[in-house]
């Protein structure tokens, strides 16, 4: 058998509703069988003309599945493993410029059609773990291939369990010539035993092809109840997978984590202050690294989100309310969130909460712009530069504390940022995040950005104690901050949140947590160990009382 007839390749589908959970339902068919030993990968298919998602607003409906794939797979996805079709028809009219088809006409079919099966082909082919070992299973979304397993996820009404669409929608499936080999049926309760039947008599399944994907209290439980319904076995013999049929230390993390997530007290509110807070979509990666966080130390997150705009002056005087209810927000959170983002709006907003956070010493974590509008509030409000600023938000500023790089073409947006995983070097053996990633000499991070911190202006920065603990390899950008004599002041350049993993938190998320709860010093004092204790208090009721927080690894780098 050729290396390509033993890829399998596993399609997940389903009706036109967003958010019905096929993401969810991918990531989870693809962390039980990474369970069973294997190794496995994932590719999005969009039916956007957009090349990527660099240039799409947050309040656009952008996908969330490639993250879900990361996180609950614990992998590390590349741009090629989402594919648009306006990135196959780019490739396509490449090729044809090049003169690629000897002159032919270029049609829907063969071209386009060939070059969707060639990047999956090639793409599937690639790994997405540490080990380097080439994947055996590719989980897509949408596209038909062979030597494949089909899902297809449909929702279940509401109230009284109906079939009917359910059985219109796999009748439409057959008609282009494609037949489920299981059914998932998303539904509010556990699926009847009639309903079951009927699905499986009028869609031409086994009632064992009927998989029920019922509301449960956590997405951490959705593997679980798939492994329950004998998922696993039927893909052994489907797909003749080399699965050994033997208990799961992966799986059984992941119910000690369900488990934990179900039975915490213990509360900790972070407020999350940016500009795309009326879609909590927006800011899904930043919330997962939180909630990732929470778990590890045995709280369950509360996240306040808050319009920077509202924190304004100009807010005050046109909705008073507004304003104060926003402050009040902020006031009464334990820890002070500032994400990433792009556009002066709410800008003033965000360097007032943190000029809050930085002198109430609030536990504090800015992400890409949230790093770089600390830096020009310290320089506004303790260097004394009043104008000090972005060149992004006024480019006549006399004190340019943040610049657009080399790289950046303002003149075109797609394609321009400083993008993907970059080597930040510590500069400080006593800097709090390197404590928190182990005492590493360097990390690697993804990046995602236009503007960096201007190098010339460090030195007056570091005299009124603002380090700049993290820098590049050439030490020529400005990768981390931290703030001398404040509990945890910390800024990134980078997007820690990418690589958070539910049992592997990311270390700048982590400390904020930390901080927040009021458990960063003793951490540190114990050498980056909390107690089992501290980790899994009797009132959570872990079922694993011995497991201490040490054995959450962080990502490997």
């Amino acid at each position: 058998m050729s290396s390509h007839a033993a890829m399998k390749y596993i399609l997940v589908t389903g009706g036109v509703i967003s958010g019905i959970g096929k993401g969810i339902i991918a990531s989870s068919v693809g962390t039980i069988l990474k369970s069973c030993g294997l190794h496995v990968t994932a590719i999005k298919i969009d039916p956007y003309i957009n090349i990527d998602a660099g240039t799409f607003s947050p309040y656009e409906h952008v996908d969330l599945d490639l993250g879900n794939y990361e996180r609950f797979l614990d992998i590390r996805l590349t741009k090629d493993n989402n594919l648009t079709t306006g990135k196959i028809y780019q490739s396509v009219i490449n090729k044809e410029r090049r003169g690629d088809y000897l002159g032919k006409t270029v049609q829907v079919v063969p071209h386009i059609t060939d070059a969707i099966q060639e990047w999956v082909m090639r793409q599937a082919r690639i790994s997405v773990d540490d080990d380097g070992v080439e994947p055996q299973v590719c989980v897509i979304e949408v596209i038909c291939w062979s030597r494949l397993i089909l899902f297809y996820c449909e929702r279940i009404t509401t109230g009284e369990q109906k079939t009917k669409p359910t059985q219109n929608s796999v009748r439409e499936l057959r008609g282009l010539g494609l037949s489920p080999d299981l059914i998932m049926c998303r539904c509010s309760t556990p699926l009847e035993t009639a309903v079951k039947e009927k699905i499986s008599m009028f869609c031409h399944v086994e009632p064992t092809q009927v998989i029920c994907v019922h509301d449960v209290s956590s997405v951490y439980r959705v593997p679980l109840l798939l492994e329950n319904q004998g998922v696993v076995s039927y893909f052994c013999q489907r797909l003749n997978l080399p699965v050994e049929m033997r208990p799961r230390k992966m799986l059984t993390k992941w119910k000690e984590m369900a488990d934990r997530s179900d039975r915490l007290l213990e509360h900790v509110s972070i407020a999350l202050v940016g500009k795309y807070t009326k879609l909590s979509d927006s800011y899904t990666s930043v919330i997962k690294a939180l909630e990732h966080s929470a778990l590890a130390i045995n709280h369950k997150l509360e996240v306040k989100y808050i319009d920077s705009a509202d924190l304004e002056s100009t807010t005050l005087q046109d909705e008073p309310v507004k304003y104060h209810e926003a402050w009040q927000k902020l006031c009464s959170s334990h820890g002070v969130l500032v994400p990433g983002g792009f556009g002066v709006r709410g800008t003033e907003g965000k360097m007032q909460a943190i000029s809050w956070a930085r002198k109430q010493n609030k536990p504090f974590l800015g992400v890409c712009l949230g790093m770089q509008l600390a830096v020009c509030e310290f320089a506004r409000n303790v260097l004394g530069w009043e104008d000090a600023n972005s060149t992004e938000f006024n480019p006549e500023s006399k004190h340019p504390v943040v610049i657009d790089m080399p790289e950046h073409n303002p003149g075109q947006m797609g394609g321009t940022m400083r993008l993907g995983k970059r080597r930040t070097i510590f500069k400080s053996n006593t800097s709090v995040l390197r404590k928190l990633y182990g005492d590493l000499e360097y990390v690697e991070e993804r990046h995602r950005h236009r503007f960096e911190v201007n190098p010339e202006l460090k030195h007056h920065f570091e005299k009124k104690g603002l380090q700049f603990v993290g820098q590049d390899e050439e030490g020529e950008r400005m990768e981390v901050i931290e703030l001398e004599g404040h509990g945890y002041f910390v800024g990134v350049q980078y997007h820690p949140e990418f690589t958070s993993r539910p049992i592997k938190p990311s270390p700048p998320y982590f400390g904020l947590l930390l901080a927040a709860a009021g458990k960063l010093q003793s951490y540190l004092a114990k050498g980056c160990r909390l107690s089992p204790r501290d980790t899994y208090s009797d009132r959570s009721g872990s079922s694993s009382p011995e497991v201490e927080i040490s054995e959450l690894r962080f990502p490997s780098l």
